[in-house]
């Protein structure tokens, strides 16, 4: 981005290389490989070319000199007249032998352009693999690098004389060493998506997939969403309304015409499609039967978006094989074998991991001396020592930690490149260990082996590591206590810690906090559990100890949010608890998951194995539909990540991206109200102490029209930008890319409330908002409020209480909400309270609400939320309250959860915990992770 008065006084060059470059490159390569002949001829003839234009140039520049020198008439000048001669004899010489040459080079040529195909199959993936820098800073990879692995494709390759079969065979060994190579190097949510970019790449090439197609994968709603509204979902009853939005926008692309109709009059065919476990083996209708793998995944994803990831992983293993949905394990010994003493070995790492035992190990295995130094503040002179002697003497050197240390990286780069062969001893080795940061030098990323290690995934797999490591595997400490309950309770600690690892992968369903507890919280509440029943007699167990140490100290020492700390102590009662003691105690109500009889180590290593591969959730306390939830997860996880790599580039049917966006510009700016008038506003519903309401409604209305300037100036300043009126800003440009995507801008997401909606959803919810707060000004204050609708939620159930504590004269310190669930009926109806306000608009996750019994309930199958029922908020005195047997739901403003404190002391996301009654155990529900909603995140 450069001002126009600069752009005009130079030129900007870019040296980046391009496809078409890369391919002459490749081409070079694999000709000089499959035909050396041919490519040594070739040589010759771009020199013999040269040469010949180097001599017409001297006889060209002696025919000048000669012209210039003659005196008089130059037909009297014999030396001119036989020079001339002379020179136009040369010149036909030289042009009868460019003739020749350029015959003999398209001969060439042809025979060349038989290897292309493979040369652009190569230039195409490279600029796949590049782009995965965009998702991770570590994921850097250099062209000398990359051309290494396809010069080691085509030795590799199986040879055949026919050049067709030659070529495919080196083009799937290219393939291969590249996803084996690249994957080695990824983290592994990143590696499924690798392998779909890789197939994607190949079949754009082919033109199996277009443009509109692969953008409405990635965004959804955002590849054009219909003009007015959406016809009414005729299936309401078991198709959910994003579903039919996104089939919706879905019929707008050219093959899909005419499926809103055809789910219309096929609609058992397609419910039978959304109701089926494997939704994308099943058949279509017979009018989109011959849509190919892509446009099934596409209707899968408008559909079951849970199974996309599963739909992706059938697609690429039909594309391009099933090898590429099993990455390659760790293996240290092959990671060392590309590695040499001038090339550094780097560990990505990942929470819960540490590589180090593995290597002293590694290197213990072959007798290889090693030196460790864990960076930080005054540790790199000492590295630096330390590499300096052991390239001489062939040691290896392990520098934990690099990105603690960003402001030595510089000087690390610095060393790497002075090694050579000649001055490192080929035993030697550098090994590096970082978290991803942005201040690793690029150039050791590009040039080094890079590896990542995660820990294991799975309930059954956890246990079992647990099992086979330290303090466990030692004998010593697992027959070190002879108290009956030992064993069982250890067992049911490790059972624990592996739950509130997996319960991670559920998102905010298991903890609002990604906490990453470690093996060394487990470690010292094995040895503090070993401790305790030592010092205690036969007959009783320090439960509560237990709790207080494993659970607020251990594990809570981690936890930062108050709801997390509720749930996992929750967990650990269940664990720590007199009923394990009893026989076949189990963790599970299926009995799928249960506490073994004494056995040794042995024993609970079989017994491990047997348990299920694949954990269902009701052994994380929470309900079947959070296998949904975190399928959803991970598919929006996929796509947004893909978003990444994605170059600006056109919209395919819809156009470019520019005459997308100006579209989508216009069109929310004529939808846009003005700002509300303050001044007018304020006589007409002035500050009163009696009315709290007027106060609150003066507060959201400035901060809506702060927030409506921000959309209306950004979305003017981006259409002049787009005409070129006004330079098209860092944000402007972002602001661009995120509406072409169907995303939140983050431009407005900085004036605004909180919202995980995409763009079309957003804007649709911030103008109900707004109409909210206009038919307030216009009426005076609702009978019932829209809790979801206020900016600053806080502040209108502060003046809620306010009102109360003035009319009754009672100091607001001393007044909490008593919540009374409403029975359903039209809001019209609804007259105010007394005291107190009436709300509605919330939204009940993992559990619904039962009318007929007014009471929690669990939730209807793919059922993932549902509407909360209207509530009473009644203030009263704190002694006064006295509530039923109930569950504190937390409420939040949107389905993340996790939030941080502002500046005014309340949380970004937590509003409120509301008393549900409820007939269950407030544990069921805390386990359940129960919450109730503001505002969804589809649209």
């Amino acid at each position: 981005h450069y001002l126009p008065e600069v752009s005009v006084k130079v030129s900007l060059l870019n040296f980046m290389i391009t496809v078409d470059g890369l391919t002459d490159q490749l081409l070079d390569m694999v000709v000089t490989k499959e035909k050396p002949a041919l490519q040594e001829e070739k040589n010759l003839l771009i020199l013999q070319g040269a040469e010949n234009k180097r001599q017409m140039q001297e006889a060209e520049d002696k025919i000048l000199e000669v012209l210039s020198s003659s005196q008089g008439n130059l037909l009297d000048d014999s030396t001119a007249v036989d020079v001339l001669s002379e020179m136009k004899v040369f010149a036909d010489d030289v042009s009868a032998k460019q003739e020749v040459a350029e015959v003999t080079e398209k001969r060439i040529d042809e025979a060349r352009l038989g290897y292309k195909p493979f040369a652009t199959h190569a230039a195409l993936l490279y600029f796949t693999v590049t782009s995965m820098a965009n998702i991770d800073p570590m994921y850097q990879f250099s062209l000398s690098w990359y051309v290494g692995h396809f010069q080691n494709s085509m030795t590799n390759a199986a040879p055949s004389m026919q050049v067709p079969v030659r070529l495919n065979n080196m083009k799937e060994t290219f393939l291969q060493i590249l996803y084996n190579n690249v994957c080695r190097s990824l983290f592994e949510k990143d590696k499924l998506l690798f392998a779909l970019l890789l197939t994607i790449t190949l079949n754009r090439a082919k033109g199996t997939v277009d443009p509109a197609e692969w953008r409405f994968f990635l965004t959804g709603l955002a590849a054009g969403a219909p003009d007015g509204e959406l016809p009414s979902n005729p299936a309401s009853d078991w198709l959910p309304t994003r579903a039919w939005e996104e089939l919706n926008s879905l019929s707008r692309l050219k093959v899909f015409q005419g499926l809103i109709e055809d789910v219309v009059e096929y609609e058992d065919d397609w419910r039978a499609v959304y109701d089926s476990s494997e939704p994308g083996q099943m058949p279509l209708t017979e009018k989109f039967e011959l849509l190919n793998r892509f446009q099934r995944l596409m209707v899968l994803r408008a559909l079951r978006p849970d199974k996309v990831v599963t739909g992706v992983t059938y697609f690429v293993t039909n594309e391009i094989g099933e090898l590429y949905t099993m990455p390659p394990p760790f293996d240290l010994g092959g990671t060392f074998a590309d590695s040499t003493p001038i090339t550094p070995i780097v560990f990505v790492l990942s929470a819960g991991t540490d590589p180090t035992r593995e290597l002293l190990s590694f290197a213990d295995s072959r007798r290889q001396a090693v030196k460790t130094i864990s960076l930080g503040q005054g540790q790199g002179p000492k590295a630096e020592q330390v590499i300096s002697l052991s390239r001489g003497d062939g040691t290896w050197v392990v520098l934990q930690n690099c990105h603690l240390a960003a402001s030595w990286m510089g000087r690390l780069e610095q060393l790497c490149e002075t090694f050579t062969l000649e001055t490192c001893e080929p035993l030697f080795r550098l090994w590096l260990t970082s978290y991803p940061s942005e201040h690793f030098p690029i150039s050791i990323l590009q040039n080094s082996v890079k590896t990542t290690n995660e820990p294991p995934k799975g309930l059954r797999t956890n246990l079992l590591r647990l099992y086979n490591s330290e303090p466990i595997s030692d004998k010593t400490f697992f027959n070190g206590c002879d108290h009956p309950a030992w064993l069982k309770l250890l067992y049911g600690l490790c059972f624990f810690h592996a739950v509130a690892q997996e319960r991670l992968k559920f998102g905010p369903l298991g903890f609002n906090v990604p906490y990453q507890f470690s093996d060394a919280d487990f470690i010292i509440s094995a040895r503090q559990l070993q401790m305790f029943l030592r010092e205690s007699r036969k007959d009783r167990v320090p439960f509560k100890a237990l709790e207080y140490t494993t659970g607020e100290c251990n594990y809570g020492g981690r936890v930062t949010d108050d709801h997390d700390r509720t749930c996992l102590m929750s967990l650990l009662q269940k664990i720590y608890s007199p009923d394990l003691l009893e026989r076949n105690y189990r963790f599970s109500p299926s009995g799928s998951y249960m506490v073994p009889s004494d056995l040794d180590i042995r024993g609970y290593w079989d017994f491990i194995q047997r348990l299920p591969a694949a954990a269902a959730p009701e052994v994380f306390g929470l309900h079947e539909n959070a296998d949904i939830t975190k399928d959803i997860q991970e598919t929006n996880l996929l796509c947004s990540t893909v978003l990444l790599t994605q170059e600006r580039e056109g919209g395919g049917d819809g156009g470019g991206q520019d005459t997308i966006v100006e579209a989508i510009a216009k069109s929310l700016l004529d939808k846009l109200p003005e700002n509300f008038d303050l001044e007018k506003v304020q006589a007409k519903w002035p500050v009163l102490y009696e009315e709290s309401m007027n106060t609150v409604l003066h507060q959201e209305l400035i901060r809506f029209n702060r927030l409506i300037t921000v959309v209306r100036e950004s979305l003017q300043n981006l259409l002049k930008a787009l005409k070129g009126f006004v330079l098209m800003s860092t944000d402007l440009e972002a602001l661009s890319n995120d509406m072409f995507n169907g995303k939140m801008p983050g431009l407005w997401a900085k004036r605004s409330y909180g919202s995980l909606k995409p763009l079309n959803g957003y804007f649709k919810d911030l103008l109900q908002r707004l109409t909210m707060l206009q038919e307030w000004v216009d009426n005076g204050k609702p009978n019932v409020f829209w809790l979801s609708g206020f900016y600053f939620t806080h502040a209108f159930l502060t003046g809620a209480l306010q009102n109360y504590a003035r009319k009754h004269q009672v100091p607001i310190d001393d007044i909490v909400f008593d919540f009374e669930m409403l029975a359903p009926k039209p809001i019209q109806e609804w007259t105010p309270p007394e005291d107190g306000v009436y709300t509605h608009g919330l939204f009940l996750e993992g559990a619904r609400w039962e009318n007929a019994t007014s009471t929690l309930s669990e939730s209807l199958p793919k059922v993932l939320f549902s509407a909360a029922p209207a509530m009473w908020l009644k203030p009263l005195k704190r002694e006064d309250l006295a509530p039923p047997p109930h569950y504190n739901c937390p409420v939040y403003r949107t389905a993340d959860r996790r939030g941080t404190l502002s500046t005014t002391g309340h949380s970004t996301n937590f509003v409120l915990d509301i008393r549900v009654p409820s007939d269950m155990p407030k544990s069921h529900w805390i386990n359940r992770g129960v919450a109730m909603l503001c505002s969804l995140s589809d649209g």
